[in-house]
């Protein structure tokens, strides 16, 4: 079978992280028997300036004949923040109705944690963030606009569909992983009586059908306080687009910074696009500076969600080996450049296979 994959390196550092990445895939391809095909799309800040397109039509309908999306960065310094993330990022997440953020928070061996006492052992979890409804969903305006007496008004939005199949991946994750099998739902039931009220009656309702899930509630106020305090408390929490929002960022801290944290937009019945959490850190560009790890985890991501088990835990084997020979997780501080630490990886990765 060829896995066919779009690439779209995109802005800054993109381009670089992605050639990273795209090395470890075709170094594990040959030894796991696995035919990989690329086809690489240049949308992003510098298309934008020469063209005035962000993201075609026919652009995004040949995105949905992939398999996957392979992004490296959104975002340029010389483009108006939010023409590009809302043109490309969420247009494609909810274009292609990717209606789950998945973002494990794993802390791997050597790497430092901002947390006193705190280990691989106690910061291992995922957060399943609902992609395409909530206060993302663009839903609100302006009244008496640009005046003293100016109202703007943004609106939650959260169907019954939405939260069910949210809930449903979050439920099936919990019931596959290999550590507690415990859910946590974050929430807002205290305040947000509406849409918080929604969700925990229906997570409630589905938990009677996954009777060997343990299920949770946390606040999330809460919950960042105990992703602080206790990370080993959880195994796999879900919640609602903007708090995943949040709690996610907080997560790539504790796990060592934005350089090893990466992330997955899931359509399990369409297309899906991973990519590093970490934007495109335009003053790095070209320096061969940047940490390619976060990219690097993105493209092992994809394996798993292709389904190509074998390769995506040599490589995860190949960034744990060679995390512990990194100096530092930041830019500049590795103790190796970025194409070095891609050597590395691939490396390892084929020495795990």
């Amino acid at each position: 079978m060829t896995h066919k994959i779009a690439v779209i390196p995109g802005d800054g550092t993109g381009p670089e992280v992605v050639a990273e990445g795209l090395k470890v895939l075709n170094a594990v391809a040959g030894p796991a028997n696995l035919k990989l095909e690329y086809v690489h799309y240049d949308l992003g800040g510098e298309r934008y300036l020469k063209t005035g397109e962000v993201l075609p039509e026919s652009v995004l309908n040949e995105l949905r004949q992939f398999k996957a999306i392979y992004l490296g960065a959104i975002g340029h310094p010389n483009v108006k923040p939010g023409i590009l993330e809302k043109g490309i990022l969420l247009r494609i997440r909810f274009e292609l109705d990717q209606y789950v953020n998945l973002r494990p928070v794993v802390l791997y061996p050597g790497v430092e944690t901002p947390l006193k006492d705190k280990g691989p052992e106690d910061i291992n979890f995922v957060v399943v963030r609902e992609n395409t409804e909530g206060l993302y969903a663009g839903a609100g305006g302006y009244l008496k606009y640009g005046t003293p007496d100016e109202v703007a008004v943004q609106e939650s939005i959260n169907t019954r569909k939405g939260v069910d199949r949210c809930l449903k991946f979050a439920f099936e994750l919990a019931r596959k992983r290999h550590k507690a099998k415990k859910l946590t739902l974050v929430a807002k039931t205290n305040v947000l009586t509406f849409a918080s009220d929604l969700w925990e009656r229906a997570f409630l309702a589905m938990a009677k059908d996954y009777p060997e899930v343990t299920t949770d509630y946390a606040h999330v106020d809460a919950t960042c306080m105990w992703m602080v305090k206790n990370p080993e408390w959880f195994d796999v929490l879900v919640t609602d687009n903007m708090f995943g929002d949040i709690i996610t960022d907080l997560g790539a801290m504790i796990q060592g910074g934005m350089g090893v944290a990466a992330g997955g937009n899931i359509n399990p019945e369409g297309v899906s696009m991973f990519e590093p959490i970490g934007g495109s850190a335009p003053k790095y560009t070209g320096l061969n500076k940047v940490n390619p790890i976060a990219a690097i985890a993105a493209a092992q991501m994809m394996l798993e969600h292709l389904g190509e088990t074998r390769a995506a835990k040599a490589i995860e084997a190949g960034i744990k080996k060679t995390v512990t020979m990194m100096k530092s997780m930041g830019a500049g501080r590795m103790g190796y450049t970025t194409t070095e630490v891609g050597d590395l990886v691939a490396k390892h990765a084929v020495e795990a296979l």
